[in-house]
């Protein structure tokens, strides 16, 4: 089994913020497979869900959607209750945006530092290990503004809007062919330059 993690937060004032874009990509992954956000995980002993998740049954078997029901900076809980499915790290995939990428770009890395992502930091702490896969969706802007977080709990500008649609279904490709083909035939793919300018 492989696991698909999208970050985000998930009270709904902040659905479309750009911080929210890792979650939105993992339910769209979820919408075109037609599997549902069904099933509920809670740490032991709790009873509040941390986590919902959808199960995309693949040649390869089956892919676990996971977004988390708690915000952002708390991700990791999602993680530890999602221990008991007992899914290496390496077969765990984040799905996070980062300001630091400007809107359209997409970076995944096999593991490294949390770069000052709290929601991606939160995660790597509750794997133990900072060695899981991360696709980062860039919602950047030239010049990045002083207070990221107001930046990044904003919506999309309209002038945005175009280049965020494909970069979402750009992002959900590569979840497929990270799930269905691994990391270095999705690294190839995703990181490599496109016609016109690197991505």
């Amino acid at each position: 089994m492989k696991l698909i993690v999208g970050l985000g937060n998930a009270d709904a004032r902040y659905a479309g913020t750009r911080h929210n874009v890792g979650m939105e990509i993992v339910r769209e992954v979820a919408r075109r497979h037609h599997a549902g956000f069904s099933h509920s995980v809670s740490r032991s002993g709790e009873a509040d869900a941390v986590a919902v998740y959808a199960d995309w049954k693949t040649p390869e078997g089956v892919v676990r959607l996971l977004c988390p029901c708690t915000m952002m900076n708390a991700s990791g809980d999602a993680l530890h209750a999602a221990g008991r499915w007992r899914i290496a790290p390496a077969a765990t995939l984040i799905v996070c945006d980062e300001a630091n990428l400007p809107v359209g770009r997409l970076r995944l890395r096999s593991g490294g530092r949390d770069g000052g992502h709290h929601g991606l930091a939160s995660c790597l702490e509750a794997l133990g290990t900072p060695e899981a896969p991360r696709l980062r969706i860039g919602v950047g802007r030239d010049p990045l503004p002083k207070d990221l977080t107001d930046f990044v709990l904003s919506p999309f500008e309209p002038d945005e809007q175009p280049v965020v649609r494909q970069t979402i279904q750009r992002a959900v490709e590569a979840c497929e062919i990270w799930a269905t083909e691994g990391l270095p035939v999705a690294m190839n793919r995703v990181n490599a330059p496109q016609q016109g300018g690197e991505r």
